[in-house]
């Protein structure tokens, strides 16, 4: 874990800074500034405002892209993002209104399948959005994950895995990552059938990381684990967690009716579906560097993370 995120001189300089952004804006601080969050990729500062809470994100090294991304988010697709308050990409922080409850506190008990099928419209239309800026994506430091380099990309998540199995003495990660090696050609073959779209990917995006209820009109937060790539491979997250929560199958009709929901919006979900499983199954790839770029060095309770996401290739789709 950072140490530097909980030092005092880190932390005075991080509320100076926050005192100074909010008299910019003519806001003013009414509490103490706390920490309520401290991980491997980044940490939290929460402060109440005479105008509500806002919060203060400083992202690991690793992930610090998403300070410059929330300035490209904020220009191109304002209505479901948060809009910065203050952002200083040279010390990587940026300063957030509060985005009320997300979705999973408001639903509660409620069906997170039924509220899934009104919200990820939103999130396509997003990704189409922000299709024509693939340049300004990529100047923000988000990685790229395209189809054409994600074979490159699996040497890299090779690299990872390799450097775990070393480090073990987990028999099953061996074998996991000697299969996963044994498939180099047969991989890069999947990734020159994909179709070529791409746009941004949220890769963690569940029921947490969306801000607001059900029927509204809601926001899409924490970026720090997107990728450029194909865009349906967002949903080897949100249909897993989806199946997770709900206890059902993979193919249980609650289930399908989100991913069908997604997919309307590109075009007639039952000519799509072969193109988002090949996405979701290339995108496991770059989930298992996603999660070690988070960790940054620190595993902790996450080290076989990534050997599990890329031993996931042995499912033909976003299971």
């Amino acid at each position: 874990m950072n140490q530097l995120w909980t030092s005092e001189e880190w932390r005075a300089e991080a509320q100076t800074w926050i005192d100074e952004q909010l008299a910019a804006a003519g806001v003013a601080r009414v509490g103490e500034v706390t920490q309520p969050r401290v991980r491997q990729w980044g940490t939290l500062l929460r402060a109440d405002t005479s105008r509500g809470p806002v919060w203060l994100k400083a992202p690991g090294p690793e992930t610090v892209f998403e300070v410059p991304l929330y300035r490209v988010l904020a220009t191109v697709a304002p209505k479901w993002v948060l809009d910065p308050i203050a952002v200083d990409v040279s010390r990587g922080w940026v300063l957030l209104p509060d985005g009320g409850p997300t979705l999973r506190e408001v639903l509660g008990e409620g069906s997170e399948s039924d509220a899934l099928v009104n919200v990820l419209p939103q999130y396509a239309q997003l990704q189409l959005d922000l299709q024509p800026h693939t340049d300004d994506l990529l100047a923000a430091g988000v990685t790229d994950m395209r189809p054409a380099v994600m074979p490159q990309r699996l040497e890299e998540a090779l690299e990872t895995t390799g450097r775990y199995v070393e480090s073990s003495d987990d028999a099953e990660a061996r074998e996991i990552h000697a299969w996963v090696a044994s498939q180099r050609n047969d991989f890069a073959a999947r990734c020159r059938d994909l179709p070529d779209r791409v746009s941004l990917d949220h890769n963690d995006l569940h029921s947490n990381n969306i801000l607001g209820g059900p029927s509204d009109q809601v926001r899409f937060y924490d970026w720090g684990d997107s990728v450029l790539a194909h865009p349906f491979s967002s949903l080897l997250v949100t249909l897993g967690s989806l199946t997770r929560r709900l206890e059902v199958a993979p193919d249980d009709p609650l289930v399908l009716r989100v991913r069908d929901a997604y997919l309307e919006v590109f075009g007639t979900p039952a000519d799509l579906v072969a193109e988002l499983d090949l996405a979701c199954w290339v995108g496991k790839v770059a989930r298992a560097l996603v999660w070690d770029r988070a960790l940054h060095g620190d595993p902790g309770d996450f080290a076989r993370a990534p050997m599990e996401t890329l031993g996931s290739l042995r499912m033909n789709s976003w299971l």
